[in-house]
């Protein structure tokens, strides 16, 4: 039987997002995983980490926590992730799992100084992806769906940042041999989108944005969902 994928569960979707399950029934669905293919901790409700051995690979999920709060929780998964990745385990963060492995490695998150971003964005990637497992081959300019208030603003040493948003320039990076963090959503869908837009709407219109545009921009992303998939073959391979 193949090793099951860990996903540490570091928050809940938007309540109104609910009905459709939470980060990591998404994540699995999005990567082609069967039930039985995941082992699930809840660690934003301190479930127990499980001993890192054993796995095919770890995922971090989104959250609507801030890595700057420093949570108990929070380092806690966030040193788990670390040490997964320096002993060779793939990893992968998602938003607040890109942030939160990139200051578990030594990196620097906060408040990105551009403010939110949201919605369908275009990523360009920067000429390190070109030699990069999960985003070699793909189209130079992609979208992605992505919601969020913090980002990286210093990858950690030794990292490759391999792509940027025009408000995020590390949308992506990878650590190590088989360690990344993406700041978009690969598992969002555009009826998630849509619904996290919708969520925000009050937030949206104080900082001057149309969530109407916005959500008139909503639009598919194969080549972001294709990265999760990647990360799924790569980790089984290994």
């Amino acid at each position: 039987m193949k090793h099951p994928f860990l996903i540490l569960e570091t928050g809940k979707p938007v309540a109104t997002m609910r009905r459709h399950g939470g980060f990591p029934h998404w994540i699995r669905v999005a990567a082609g995983l069967q039930g039985d293919a995941i082992v699930v901790v809840h660690v934003e409700g301190d479930e127990p980490l499980p001993p890192a051995g054993g796995f095919a690979g770890m995922i971090a999920t989104g959250s609507g926590a801030m890595v700057t709060d420093r949570h108990p929780w929070s380092e806690r998964s966030g040193q788990y992730l670390a040490d997964a990745a320096r002993a060779g385990t793939p990893v992968l963060g998602i938003c607040y799992g890109h942030q939160q492995l990139a200051h578990a490695l030594g990196g620097e998150v906060a408040d990105n100084p551009a403010g939110r971003e949201m919605g369908t964005v275009e990523l360009e990637l920067l000429p390190a992806a070109a030699g990069d497992p999960l985003f070699a081959g793909l189209p130079q300019r992609f979208p992605a769906q992505a919601t969020h208030l913090q980002s990286v603003l210093r990858a950690p040493d030794g990292a490759t940042v391999l792509a940027r948003s025009a408000l995020d320039p590390c949308h992506a990076f990878r650590w190590g041999e088989a360690a990344w963090g993406v700041q978009f959503h690969p598992e969002f869908s555009t009826t998630h989108m849509r619904g996290y837009l919708q969520a925000r709407r009050d937030a949206l219109e104080r900082e001057g944005k149309d969530p109407e545009a916005l959500l008139r921009a909503v639009r598919a992303a194969p080549h972001a969902r294709e990265v999760l998939r990647r990360f799924i073959r790569i980790a089984r391979a290994r």
